[in-house]
């Protein structure tokens, strides 16, 4: 039997890719993103593939993609929330509201689809979730406070899905992406300097990470270094502050941007 998979935010950058590696695998997918046109033109470049255009944010969303899957596929194997968006800005100016659109899109959104989802992942037990989240979740750096707020907490929450979900058969994985280059973030800045074009990864690395985890990875950096990030700030939380809001690892630009991750 074909094994079904869901990719969120899959019209591009690491939704892309990771639809595509999937579909090397041997998986159906459903692809779910906003532009119906970019899903209709990567479904018809795939070999096994289906589209669903939804707004994650809005309140039918989840079960208009549960409706979805029920009626097309009648099962889900895998579940990869990758969706999100990210705005940069200091608290003092975007205060509350940046904060609240961020857990909207990158937190509410993905546990809001998960809820809906899960009875689907357990009558097709095994099968996992996928969560793609961010070193920015182990880490802040300023002008990214709501965006690491909201991926802490995707974090949190996922570490407690795998532990109450082993039961029933569906395992929980995380993917902590560091600054990868997209659509939306290209991070010429970062791939200019030599010193810093090892710190940027591309959607293929990410997609390989997330097969890795659907497959029973508890989690994974990519780049792999960064995984030395968290152990780092437990060991020596105040070098780690100092290194975080290192100008080397900080693109200059503070222009609103929005993109998968």
């Amino acid at each position: 039997m074909q094994r079904i998979a869901l990719v969120t935010g899959a019209s591009s950058g690491i939704g892309e890719a990771a639809a595509r590696r999937l579909v090397a695998d041997g998986y159906h997918v459903i692809l779910v993103a906003r532009r119906e046109d970019r899903l209709a033109d990567l479904a018809a470049d795939l070999s096994a593939a289906s589209v669903i255009a939804a707004d994650l944010v809005a309140g039918d969303a989840p079960a208009r993609v549960r409706a979805f899957v029920e009626a097309e596929r009648g099962r889900l194997d895998l579940l990869v929330n990758n969706a999100g968006g990210a705005w940069r800005g200091r608290f003092d100016d975007g205060g509350w509201d940046n904060v609240r659109r961020h857990m909207e899109l990158n937190f509410d959104a993905p546990v809001r689809l998960t809820e809906a989802l899960l009875p689907l992942l357990r009558a097709s037990a095994p099968s996992a979730i996928v969560n793609v989240a961010s070193v920015a979740g182990r880490i802040s750096r300023a002008h990214s406070g709501a965006y690491s707020a909201s991926k802490f907490a995707l974090i949190g929450w996922s570490d407690a899905l795998h532990l109450e979900e082993r039961e029933h058969g569906v395992h929980v994985g995380l993917v902590l992406p560091g600054f990868v280059a997209t659509e939306g973030f290209p991070q010429r800045e970062l791939l200019d300097r030599p010193l810093t074009r090892w710190a940027v990864s591309t959607p293929d690395k990410v997609a390989d990470a997330i097969a890795d985890t659907a497959a029973g990875a508890a989690e994974r950096y990519v780049p792999r270094p960064y995984a030395l990030v968290p152990a780092l700030q437990g060991l020596i939380p105040g070098l780690a502050r100092r290194l975080s809001g290192s100008r080397a690892l900080t693109p200059s630009t503070s222009a609103d941007a929005s993109a998968q991750r």
